[in-house]
C-alpha cells in the first residue's frame, strides 16, 4: 500500500474517437466513441499502465473470458458538476465519495475490508474531446489490484459479493520486502512478509486535516496494539502501518492500515 489509497488512486477517462468529416462530406459526422455513457457490468483487461493514464478506451470482453476489470457503476455527473473542470478536484471527490459507497456495496464489505483487499478501484469521464463537447458521465470499475501492484489479478465471472462472509487469500492484501512502506503488494497467497490486518478510523480527529506527525503518531499507537491482539499477543512481534497525508484527507479518506509480520 502506498501514501494513496488502492482505490482512489485512479483518476482515468475514456479516450474519444474522432471521427473526421472530409470537403463534401454531409453536415452530420459519427459522434464520439465515449460520448454516450459505458455500459454497466463490462468487463475488460485493463492493466496499471492503462488505469494510470487520464483516459481509457479499452474494448469490453465477455466476462466468461480472462479479465482484470468489471464495470460496477454507471451513469450522468450531478448537474453541479457539470461547469467543472475537467480535472479539477471538485469532480476527483465527488467520484471518490460516489465510487468508494458502491464499491463496499458491489463487494459486499465494510470500510476496514475493502482497505485491506488486493481490489481497487478506478473511476473513469469522458475524454477531454467528449467534455468539451458536452459528455458527462462517469464510470467505476473494480480492478484486480492497487497502485502497486505488478499485474493485475483475473476476476471471476462478476465480483459483486466477492468480499462477503470470509474472504478467501486471493483476494486480501499481503505486501513482499523488509518494510511495509513501497513494498510490492501481493494476494495473500503468494509468497509475502506482511498482511494487512486491521485498519483504524481517524474521523475522530476533526474534518480539517490534522497534519502529518498527529496522524502517523495515532496510527502507530493504534497498530502496536491491534497487531498484537490479533497475534494473540506474543511477547515478541513486528508491525507496520500505512497512512494517508493531506490530500487524500481531503478526497474523504480516514483510514489507515495496520500490517502483521509474517512468518516464513
Amino acid at each position: 500500500m502506498s501514501p494513496v489509497p488502492h482505490h482512489l488512486r485512479t483518476l482515468a477517462a475514456l479516450l474519444a474517437v474522432a471521427t473526421l468529416c472530409l470537403a463534401g462530406c454531409g453536415d452530420q459526422s459519427a459522434p464520439a466513441a465515449d460520448e454516450k455513457a459505458p455500459e454497466l457490468g463490462a468487463c475488460r483487461v485493463l492493466t496499471p499502465e492503462d488505469v494510470a493514464k487520464p483516459s481509457n478506451d479499452t474494448d469490453s470482453v465477455a466476462c466468461s473470458e480472462d479479465h482484470t476489470a468489471e464495470t460496477y457503476a454507471v451513469g450522468d455527473l450531478p448537474a453541479d458538476l457539470h461547469d467543472a473542470d475537467y480535472d479539477s478536484a471538485e469532480l476527483g471527490s465527488w467520484a471518490y465519495e460516489t465510487c468508494s459507497e458502491r464499491f463496499m456495496d458491489f463487494l459486499g464489505a465494510d470500510d476496514s475490508l475493502v482497505m485491506r483487499t488486493v481490489l481497487s478501484w478506478a473511476w473513469f469521464r469522458p475524454s477531454e474531446a467528449a467534455w468539451d463537447d458536452g459528455a458527462r458521465w462517469y464510470r467505476c470499475d473494480v480492478v484486480g489490484g492497487g497502485e502497486q501492484s505488478k499485474d493485475y489479478v483475473q476476476l471471476p465471472t462478476t465480483a459483486k459479493g466477492l468480499l462477503l462472509g470470509l474472504p478467501k487469500d486471493r483476494w486480501m492484501v499481503c505486501a513482499e520486502g523488509a518494510t511495509v512502506s513501497g513494498s510490492v503488494k501481493v494476494p495473500c497467497t503468494e509468497t509475502h512478509d506482511w498482511r494487512a490486518v486491521t485498519t483504524i478510523s481517524l474521523d475522530s480527529l476533526g474534518k480539517d486535516y490534522p497534519g502529518d506527525r498527529l496522524v502517523e503518531v495515532k496510527t502507530r499507537d493504534f497498530c502496536s496494539s491491534s497487531v498484537g491482539a490479533w497475534l494473540n499477543y506474543p511477547v515478541d512481534y513486528d508491525y507496520g502501518y500505512t497512512w494517508f497525508r493531506q490530500a487524500e484527507w481531503e478526497a474523504g479518506n480516514r483510514r489507515s492500515v495496520c500490517w502483521a509480520k509474517t512468518p516464513k
